[in-house]
């Protein structure tokens, strides 16, 4: 549905009254991506728990405006006019991590990271591979988020959700999500609160290496600095970063971006560099690909506020 912008700049006004002390204006939002350019949130609202969270539903059901919800921002790209909607971000309360035996209750704003080396201290494997993805529980469960041969899908057993639409949480089994590659069936309204793991025990030490394994393979495959890793999803078959180096494009410079010399399937953004600089590239090594080898590369990166203010979802 479109909107205007006067409109939504009148509703933005009125929520801002009505949430009082839940949100702040004109807050920094590409800052606290891991590309750390970008724009300000015209309104940005930490909420420390799941009833804080539903009373923000609540009174969002009265406001026609873009509401985006943020977990570690490292799947994202901000435009540099920044976004103009209000911006949910899950606070230390969704940080939470619960062990029962061989199930692992996890809060939606716990690191992947964290989550993958403590279940291996505890044990327990099946999560090695979200040590190297810089994302939360909440958006792996959003996007089935893997890696190194695994994904979200194959240890999830049920998932937490408050809708935004409703203010109702309600827990689902993980077959309710239809997971493929990198999608899941999660409507935009439903905020993942917290996700269920079934595990697998074994020796610590073993976990521990198979961590330690994939430390060092990414330390000497992907480069570091600012990016937000994979910035193509690979098409059926293939790999992109395959196909973007042999297009010619790796380590090719727009302005403040580069395709990475070290991995072509990421996008480097230089420090206090321009979004929009990385939007350009990304959108100049899906033309030249398609038009190289016919394949449309599909962005794994959320474009926020590129859009113009009325058209944003």
């Amino acid at each position: 549905m479109k909107r205007s912008v006067s409109r939504i700049e009148d509703n933005l006004h009125a929520l801002s009254a009505a949430l009082g002390d839940l949100a702040s204006a004109d807050q920094p939002l590409g800052a606290v991506t891991t590309y750390r350019v970008g724009g300000r949130a015209a309104l940005l609202a930490v909420v420390a728990g799941e009833l804080e969270l539903a009373s923000v539903a609540e009174i969002l059901a009265g406001f026609d405006v873009p509401v985006l919800v943020l977990g570690r921002g490292s799947n994202m790209l901000v435009a540099d006019r920044g976004y103009a909607g209000l911006v949910i971000s899950l606070g230390e309360g969704f940080e939470s991590l619960d062990i029962d035996g061989t199930d692992v209750t996890a809060g939606a704003a716990l690191s992947l990271p964290v989550l993958a080396r403590k279940t291996a201290a505890a044990g327990l494997s099946g999560l090695e591979w979200a040590v190297g993805v810089p994302g939360s529980v909440g958006g792996a469960v959003r996007m089935n988020a893997g890696g190194h041969g695994s994904d979200t899908a194959a240890t999830l057993v049920s998932y937490r959700t408050v809708d935004l639409a409703s203010g109702r949480t309600v827990t689902s089994p993980a077959s309710r999500l239809r997971p493929s590659y990198r999608h899941t069936a999660l409507e935009a309204s439903e905020v993942v609160v917290a996700a269920t793991h079934h595990l697998v025990p074994v020796d610590p030490e073993s976990a521990k290496g198979a961590i330690d394994e994939i430390v060092r393979w990414r330390r000497a495959n992907q480069p570091g600095g600012s990016n937000a890793g994979s910035v193509f999803t690979n098409p059926p078959g293939d790999s992109a970063g395959r196909l973007i180096d042999q297009c010619g494009l790796k380590g090719l410079r727009m302005g403040t971006a580069e395709v990475s010399p070290k991995h072509a399937n990421f996008i480097q953004a230089d420090a206090d560099g321009s979004a929009d600089d990385v939007a350009r590239l990304i959108a100049h090594v899906q033309a030249t690909v398609a038009e190289a080898t016919g394949i449309a590369l599909r962005t794994e990166v959320r474009m926020i506020g590129f859009l113009e203010p009325s058209e944003e979802a």
